[in-house]
């Protein structure tokens, strides 16, 4: 039986353009379920900061019945050779195999949380499949095409680089033919070694059985480190053509425009200019959708992280309730849209 209710992250699009020594990470989802009438989310109180996103649930099964299904809470595809990218938002312990300390909880206890691994390969932004199976299988899954080189699923790049180089010359060359990975003879002359790349990704998923009773309400909570794509972000009042795209993403209106100036402005003027520190953050709304019904009481909290920071994006209803927090509350809400959150941090001077 497929896996129905599906935690999830999102592979972190391409950095924008105004970003350079930008540093890649992972954007994230919320829980999703494979189309049900038995089960409603009667509440979803999300937080989002810099650092950390924390979710917390209220399920109602509405049937007769329980509900038992495998929960799944898949991270986004982490390319191997993003472990050679010293700019990657990720942890400096590749070998590690939880690089987001998930945590999850129901009805407030402790959930233990089972860890496994898939390799995967092109592009996951496959739109013509459902939603729920890019969560779950975000590309061709080539794990039995690297165990039969011999290849296990970590990230830890100098063994994947020692065991690629390992390969008879024949196996070297069925797994270039392959695409999992690429070769590079080096340059003796300039004292430049032989180089091999993995292409492939792997897929980390977290796991645990979860009954929802019949006719009854359970909380699920989960917590996780944040760690979202951004880089060094220049801004002119008004925007710049190139600019501008970001006005329409992040629904940036003059006001904003002017305090993301500001607050990048250099205090000399000093040889370097003016810039700052850009987190794109991005979280999926739409998944809820696949539960019964609407959301019945949906709460977003945003911190800022610092108040000299500025934010911004496409949403209504902002009450800001702190020096670094801000507040969105809707009932009976059906997401439309998925989150897109532009927070900039003056550059450190």
């Amino acid at each position: 039986m497929r896996p129905f209710p599906c935690l999830a992250f999102l592979l972190a699009s391409a950095l924008p353009a105004f970003a350079n020594d930008g540093f890649g990470g992972l954007s994230a989802t919320g829980l999703t379920f494979d189309q049900t009438d038995a089960v409603e989310m009667v509440q979803e109180d999300l937080f989002i900061g810099i650092d950390k996103i924390s979710v917390d649930y209220v399920f109602r099964n509405t049937s007769g019945q329980d509900v038992t299904g495998e929960v799944i809470f898949p991270l986004p595809p982490v390319y191997v050779w993003a472990s050679w990218e010293s700019s990657m938002n990720l942890p400096e312990d590749m070998t590690n195999p939880d690089i987001v300390d998930f945590t999850a909880t129901v009805d407030g206890q402790p959930v233990e949380v089972t860890i496994d691994k898939i390799a995967v390969i092109e592009d996951p932004w496959e739109e013509d499949r459902p939603l729920a199976e890019q969560y779950d299988t975000p590309g061709r899954d080539v794990t039995a095409e690297l165990a039969r080189f011999g290849i296990p699923l970590t990230l830890d790049v100098e063994s994947i680089r020692e065991m690629l180089m390992a390969l008879s010359d024949e196996d070297k060359a069925a797994i270039k033919a392959a695409g999992l990975a690429d070769f590079w003879e080096g340059d003796p002359a300039a004292d430049i070694p032989p180089e091999a790349y993995g292409m492939w990704a792997v897929v980390t998923r977290y796991h645990w059985t979860q009954t929802f009773p019949a006719g009854a309400e359970i909380r699920i909570s989960h917590r996780y480190t944040n760690r979202p794509p951004g880089g060094l972000f220049y801004w002119s009042n008004p925007p710049e053509d190139y600019q501008t795209y970001l006005v329409d993403q992040y629904c940036i209106d003059d006001g904003t425009s002017a305090a993301l100036a500001k607050a990048i402005k250099h205090p000399t003027d000093a040889e370097f200019g003016d810039y700052g520190i850009a987190y794109n953050i991005a979280y999926v709304l739409r998944t809820a959708n696949s539960w019964a019904g609407p959301i019945g009481k949906f709460t977003l909290t945003l911190d800022k992280g610092d108040p000299g920071n500025v934010i911004s994006l496409c949403a209504e209803g902002v009450t800001k309730t702190g020096p670094t927090t801000f507040v969105i509350e809707e009932e009976n809400y059906t997401p439309t849209k998925d989150l897109e959150i532009l927070i900039v941090k003056p550059g450190e001077f």
